[in-house]
């Protein structure tokens, strides 16, 4: 069979998406699209039913009851260029394929990331790994700022003596602080690619990684629209309530919303029938 192609994604196929001040992200190949999400549900379904859903209609199926091999059959290479604080996070996520550039085979660049003033925010009184949304003032924002300069300075200048008096690379690059940047490419199904989306692009992720985060979705949208419409509408902007929510809810809810009503929300006969059971259950706590 040959190879699907997409145009639009053909269309940034090696394009840098600028990340941070040195970084950027790059789809450098794809296989499979929204057609191949549907070929191999179909395969699973069995005979006759293509017949019966349309394609944006089966996939969101899918990806609402959570059938997710579907989408493992699309996958997504990147090239990312990006400071390694960052890539610790990152690496985290342990279902895909990585090859990070060697500080032991190569000479490290000198970049390194510095956040934008805007960006340097204190530490939040409710959120122990996060940053708060007040502003510091101008004054300790420029010294952090002339901090993080000084000591990168100071690290690399370092790294090059010892490199220049015949240190081995290995031993030479081991106080290079975390600020500097690396490379990597990095390969993923669509699958496990959305789960990395799903926390990274929310607001209580780190800055740095949601902006990666946002261009490679902008990507994703390019492969594989119909998935990534899916995903926006079933998994990024849904919510999960537990039961004791839920029993708090059920009071606000009428004993019936006429099908006129859901209808002009655009849901699918489909969707229409899974919510009126999901009330019934909800009623039912």
């Amino acid at each position: 069979m040959p190879r699907v192609i997409v145009s639009a994604a053909e269309e940034i196929l090696e394009k840098e998406y600028k990340c941070l001040n040195h970084g950027f992200v790059r789809l450098i190949d794809y296989m499979g699209s929204d057609e191949s999400i549907v070929q191999a549900a179909r395969v699973s379904y069995g005979k006759g039913t293509k017949t019966i859903r349309e394609d944006r209609t089966l996939i969101r199926y899918l990806m609402r009851h959570h059938h997710t091999t579907p989408f493992e059959m699309v996958e997504l290479k990147f090239h990312v260029k990006l400071p390694i604080f960052v890539a610790r996070q990152w690496i985290r996520h342990r279902t895909a394929n990585v090859n990070e550039y060697s500080g032991r085979y190569s000479i490290m660049p000198e970049e390194f990331y510095l956040p934008e003033k805007k960006d340097i925010k204190p530490q939040s009184t409710t959120n122990r790994q996060g940053r708060s949304e007040e502003e510091i003032p101008l004054e300790i924002r420029q010294k952090v700022l002339n901090l993080l300069m000084e000591e990168q300075k100071s690290s690399f200048n370092g790294y090059n003596e010892m490199l220049e008096s015949n240190v081995s690379r290995e031993l030479a690059r081991i106080n290079l602080p975390l600020s500097l940047y690396t490379q990597w490419y990095w390969k993923i199904d669509l699958h496990n690619l959305f789960h990395f989306l799903r926390l990274r692009i929310d607001d209580h992720a780190q800055y740095e990684i949601r902006v990666y985060a946002k261009a490679m979705g902008e990507m994703v949208n390019r492969v594989a629209p119909l998935a990534w419409e899916a995903f926006e509408d079933y998994i990024f902007n849904s919510i999960t309530l537990s039961k004791t929510e839920l029993t708090a809810l059920k009071e606000f809810f009428p004993e019936e919303i006429p099908n006129q009503k859901l209808e002009q929300l655009d849901l699918s006969s489909y969707e229409i029938a899974e919510l009126a059971e999901k009330l019934k259950k909800i009623r039912k706590l």
